[in-house]
């Protein structure tokens, strides 16, 4: 491997997971309801996937991934949406705020693996 390694996480170069958009970022989610906590388990393939202390209905499993999502990153729950897989386990999620970086939220939520 080439290339500038500073000293921040490289994690961002690889996570296929986490894509740079127009003022903010998308994450690619597979979500697990009904768990006994909700958590970062950690990348599968090009998802993340987590567990959420929810149950699958009527959009709560929805709502707590937003909570969740939003006190990890320290985001207001009006930047964080679903844009893809409301009713399944995978899901697209767009985060928006302009000092949003791909490096930054993959370490935040990597970093919070137990």
């Amino acid at each position: 491997m080439s290339g500038s390694a500073g000293a921040g996480t490289s994690a961002g170069l690889d996570a296929a997971w986490c894509s740079p958009i127009a003022g903010g970022v998308r994450l690619a989610l597979q979500v697990t309801p009904n768990a006994k906590k909700s958590q970062v388990i950690g990348p599968l393939d090009d998802v993340l996937k987590l567990r959420l202390q929810a149950q699958p209905i009527e959009g709560k499993a929805n709502e707590a991934l937003i909570r969740f999502l939003a006190e990890l990153l320290a985001l207001p729950r009006s930047k964080i949406s679903i844009t893809h897989g409301q009713t399944s386990k995978k899901k697209l999620v767009e985060l928006i705020g302009a000092q949003l970086t791909v490096d930054a939220v993959v370490y935040k939520l990597l970093s919070s693996i137990a």
